[in-house]
């Protein structure tokens, strides 16, 4: 099997660098693409190698700068299309699928093709990104010889048609090209030990020459289902101060839950505060910020001792109530830890709470990476991805450097803002 050292991860869509910190705790050298500047800033103060650009611009002009050495290539497309919490053409238009699925087809015979640019371009821009994956594919094969040795995609779950499609054209390309590719499956985050209930999409596949260990499967949860419906209970004679809740018809089996008080409590150590905020006390309830029930001014209401709602781009907008009163908002490193950011990840540039909640959470990342490239879990994932080592500032203008060709500030390389609110 190829030792960790000798996988590089390529990602096209790195974000603030969910997957990387993922590949980081695992062992695994990783090179993110990303387009948005605020992004990119938090990832060069984590020291995270990035280019700042557009995938589709990099392929088809900067492919060279991507190292022949990347050979698993992994991507979470942005989601607007597809996300039930948007108003995406992708979700609403199932004509647009299928027309993503044919393009898909069309490409293994020419992913170069101007044609497909312009049926491309009568889609949602964003829809489109789902097809980037395929392109890089087939351009390194094309440039290299031989495709990657790995893919790993995740999305929201309406995507899963897509990765369907992409299972299919990947087992049938020709020779060496030809992948196994198990089943895409919805994936629910809270099974991994990430304190938030959350569904990905995930598709996995390995070249069937590459040699990695082990079969290739998606990873099995180690904790529980949490099911908001159901009726849950304290543990008998459990201390009031250690709540530790239980779902009475599955009281044996995987691990509960991690719930939001333990994910805090395990973080405390790592998280600061602004001056004249504290920690959270153990018992808070958290009231979303959408509606329920299709009812926008119902507002869902969780105990600390759940897990958290799907962290979005909007949690700084949860209200958080101690003894029903309005306490006060997440902070910034707080829902990075309902997302399993180490507690001290060096967030920086505007949007934060955008970052955070377009990011895939990191340990649930791990499970994924470790299932699809036949690497050892850590023994205890949630623990060892609490603390994290920030760059100095020598290091960070060497990776904006690098990334964005000046160690200060962007460059005509990096997307404009005119291309970044297109998105």
């Amino acid at each position: 099997m190829p030792e960790p050292r000798n996988i590089k991860i390529l990602d096209l869509f790195a974000g603030p660098g969910g997957l990387d910190v993922a590949a980081h705790f695992l062992g695994i050298p990783s090179m993110g693409i990303e387009w948005d500047r605020n992004a990119c800033l938090t990832r060069y103060r984590a020291g995270l190698d990035t280019i700042h650009g557009n995938v589709s611009k990099v392929r088809t002009e900067q492919f060279a700068k991507i190292p022949e050495d990347y050979n698993v290539l992994a991507g979470g497309p942005p989601c607007q299309s597809f996300s039930v919490a948007g108003k995406g053409r992708g979700r609403d238009q199932i004509e647009d699928l299928k027309k993503l699925m044919k393009l898909m087809e069309d490409l293994v015979d020419d992913h170069e093709s101007p044609e497909i640019d312009k049926e491309l371009e009568k889609l949602d821009p964003r829809a489109a990104l789902v097809l980037e994956p395929l392109r890089w594919l087939l351009k390194r094969n094309a440039v290299h010889g031989k495709p990657y040795d790995a893919i790993i995609l995740e999305q929201v779950p309406t995507a899963l048609p897509v990765w369907h499609e992409y299972k299919e054209i990947l087992r049938s390309l020709p020779g060496d090209l030809a992948y196994e590719c198990p089943e895409p499956h919805v994936l629910r985050t809270e099974r991994y030990g990430v304190p938030q209930t959350r569904q990905r999409a995930i598709f996995v596949a390995r070249r069937k020459n590459a040699d990695f260990a082990g079969e290739l499967k998606l990873p099995k949860g180690t904790f529980r289902s949490f099911d908001p419906r159901a009726p849950y209970e304290r543990a008998a004679g459990a201390p009031i101060q250690e709540q530790t809740l239980f779902d009475p018809h599955t009281d044996s089996g995987p691990l509960p839950w991690r719930s939001m008080h333990k994910a805090l409590k395990a973080a405390g150590p790592f998280l600061t505060y602004p001056e004249g905020t504290s920690a959270l006390p153990e018992n808070f309830v958290v009231v979303s910020n959408y509606g329920s029930g299709g009812d926008p001014k119902k507002r869902g209401r969780r105990s600390s001792h759940f897990p958290a709602f799907t962290v979005t781009g909007k949690v700084s907008r949860n209200v958080v109530l101690v003894d029903d009163e309005d306490h006060r908002r997440f902070t910034i490193p707080e829902a990075g830890a309902f997302q399993t950011f180490p507690g001290n990840y060096p967030w920086a540039g505007n949007d934060q709470s955008q970052q955070v909640g377009n990011a895939v959470p990191p340990v649930f990342a791990m499970h994924v990476l470790s299932a699809a490239l036949g690497i050892p879990l850590p023994e205890d994932p949630v623990g060892a991805a609490l603390k994290w080592e920030p760059a100095s500032e020598e290091r960070a203008a060497e990776l904006r450097e690098r990334g964005c060709g000046n160690a200060r500030a962007c460059t005509e390389h990096c997307p404009s803002q005119e291309e970044v609110n297109e998105k």
